[in-house]
């Protein structure tokens, strides 16, 4: 049972892949996708539920293992899905109808969705650090087809700058990868528990200091590519405005997040190797950079889309901000926070697509008096800024809050008030862009924008509007999850 709970998220939409490839994109397979992401999410509960009640467990000698992180996650990725798998049928009928569409294409996207939730699954229920690797790499793979799916020169260009971009941080993460394996082994750990998390919590204190600095230093800075964390973070404004606004939503809303859970896993053995300072100072430095970059960005931005990335790398800084802090507060924060922004970010960037579908441009200044032509489209996008800007009652008011305290808490209080001093930027800079697009001069003069404004079309945007705003109220459904996931990346020598 407990092997059939780990490999259902990855046989599911492997399955769903398998499907999609033979039967195509058609009616009777259209809600294939939702169903299948569905199903992650209906497992993730399921592990969690197993998991904070009976705690961990392995399966298949090690390779897999369950926490409640790990259903924590899966939850994320399964409800971010369905918003996406569903945004994705308004999607490809709007390619259709606008003569960008074809069957072979949309057999294509709908094959790679799935093997890129396959991926993802398999990344956060990996008990093995090198088999998380390997699924990493993977979403690096299928998704970068996904990025230059439209075939338009800056697509195309998009792509291989996401792919060389992101292998050169995974070649970094598997290089220190390889460094710890060689420190496990010269600890005495087995071949095959050397890069198990538990085996190497367990014996961290005998690894070689300078060989585990080199290696977490490396693994940070390789996964933190995938995150979108600075230094290597320029892959992501230009992948996230020329993917599918589905494929946007997906990676910004879980994929970023996925590669961050490697980081915080990581975190747990660096600490307890060599004290909370070195990976602290590693996570400041990525986090106050990437808010630095991406504050300054935004002030002059033009392409919404690209508004919208810039914004996923603002909020992975301060995720990193409270990574730093470390504490039971700053990581329930942490993950709650991780929840909010995926379902935000994913109603941003699925509406953000059918904005663009109906105006024909991605820039700022010629898409403006949306919510006289489009009321429920622009209201839809407008609530979607508004929950990544932090206000109440969504959920990330109570993360941000959270992550303050946490950092002046834990003696953080300069680099705490420099991240919200640029996070301040950024939301002046957010909130001008998008009160330009909703309530600027109508040049159209009331004429709606066609098929994209349907209410049908908003309804799972609205659902996930509201499932925010449940979680930023009411401590109920996720309280106990996240405080039995947080202690996951506390160091065993602090429990």
């Amino acid at each position: 049972m407990n092997t059939l709970l780990l490999l259902a998220p990855i046989v599911v939409p492997a399955a769903a892949s398998g499907a999609y490839l033979v039967l195509g994109w058609r009616r009777s397979t259209a809600h294939l996708g939702t169903a299948s992401a569905a199903l992650i999410f209906v497992v993730g509960v399921m592990l969690a539920v197993r998991t904070v009640r009976d705690g961990g467990f392995d399966a298949l000698s090690g390779w897999l293992s369950g926490d409640p992180l790990a259903g924590f996650l899966l939850m994320v990725i399964g409800a971010v899905a369905v918003v996406a798998c569903a945004a994705s049928r308004g999607y490809l009928a709007g390619e259709r109808a606008d003569g960008h569409g074809d069957g072979p294409g949309e057999r294509r996207y709908a094959v790679l969705v799935q093997a890129f939730l396959a991926a993802m699954a398999c990344a956060v229920v990996a008990g093995n650090l090198g088999l998380i690797w390997v699924a990493i790499e993977a979403t690096t793979t299928v998704t970068a087809f996904l990025v230059g799916h439209k075939r338009s020169r800056a697509a195309v260009e998009a792509a291989w700058k996401y792919v060389v971009i992101c292998s050169v941080g995974i070649a970094l993460a598997l290089l220190g990868i390889v460094i710890l394996y060689a420190a496990a082994r010269h600890a005495g750990l087995s071949e095959a528990s050397a890069l198990d998390f538990d085996a190497l919590a367990g014996h961290a204190r005998r690894l070689d200091p300078a060989a585990t600095r080199m290696a977490i230093a490396l693994i940070v800075l390789g996964f933190g590519a995938k995150a979108g964390l600075a230094p290597l973070h320029s892959w992501l404004p230009d992948a996230h405005s020329q993917a599918p606004a589905p494929v946007s939503a997906l990676m910004s809303g879980v994929l970023l997040s996925v590669s961050f859970s490697v980081i915080l896993r990581t975190k747990q053995v660096a600490d307890a190797a060599l004290g909370a300072g070195f990976v602290r100072a590693l996570l400041l430095i990525a986090a106050l950079a990437t808010l630095t970059v991406a504050a300054l960005l935004l002030i002059g931005q033009r392409d919404f889309k690209r508004m919208l990335a810039y914004s996923s790398m603002e909020h992975m800084g301060l995720m990193a901000l409270g990574a730093a802090a470390g504490t039971p507060l700053a990581l329930s924060a942490v993950l709650l926070h991780i929840a909010g922004h995926g379902l935000g970010k994913a109603v941003a960037f699925c509406s953000s697509g059918q904005i663009l579908h109906a105006e024909h441009t991605s820039r700022i200044e010629d898409v403006t008096g949306l919510a006289a032509r489009a009321p429920v489209l622009a209201g839809t996008f407008g609530a979607a800024v508004l929950v990544l800007l932090g206000f109440p009652p969504f959920s990330l008011f109570a993360s941000e809050v959270g992550i303050a305290r946490a950092g002046f808490a834990a003696g953080l209080g300069w680099p705490t008030a420099a991240a919200f001093a640029l996070m301040l930027v950024a939301f002046a800079a957010i909130g001008a862009h998008t009160l330009r697009m909703l309530a600027g001069p109508d040049p159209l003069h009331g004429s709606a924008p066609g098929s994209g404004a349907a209410l049908r079309a908003q309804a799972p945007l609205i659902s996930a509007l509201l499932v925010v705003a449940v979680i930023g109220v009411a401590a109920w459904p996720l309280a106990h999850l996240l405080s039995a996931a947080a202690p996951v990346s506390i160091p065993w020598s602090t429990r």
